[in-house]
């Protein structure tokens, strides 16, 4: 595992289609993203040529959900933290909550980092 490449939630960017995409230059990958994405989320607007990223902690191009809307990396960054894993409340933060509800990898991650 690239510690770099998890992202302040605790998830893997790495294993993340749309950074595979960006990698790739790959249009038809970026297409297949953009369709689940909008169907995930109920948004109609998420197009191909929005599915460009690093990841979340790397250097370099982020869909515009990581960069300007994530409440989860807003707020690590606004604490100056790395992770939510850096955090005493992120066993218990609600902003947080959603992805660790889902993901017992995001919770390995963000434990695994700081061992």
């Amino acid at each position: 595992m690239d510690k770099k490449l998890i992202a302040c939630c605790g998830l893997d960017c790495g294993k993340c289609e749309a950074r595979k995409a960006t990698l790739l230059d790959d249009d038809a990958l970026r297409a297949k993203v953009a369709r689940e994405w909008a169907e995930w989320n109920n948004a109609f607007e998420i197009k191909p040529e929005h599915i460009n990223c690093m990841g979340c902690r790397t250097e370099g191009c982020k869909t515009y959900y990581c960069s300007d809307l994530c409440r989860i990396r807003k707020c690590a960054v606004s604490k100056g933290l790395a992770t939510c894993g850096e955090c005493s409340q992120f066993r218990s933060c609600d902003i947080l909550g959603q992805v660790l509800k889902n993901s017992d990898e995001a919770f390995d991650n963000l434990v695994g980092l700081y061992r």
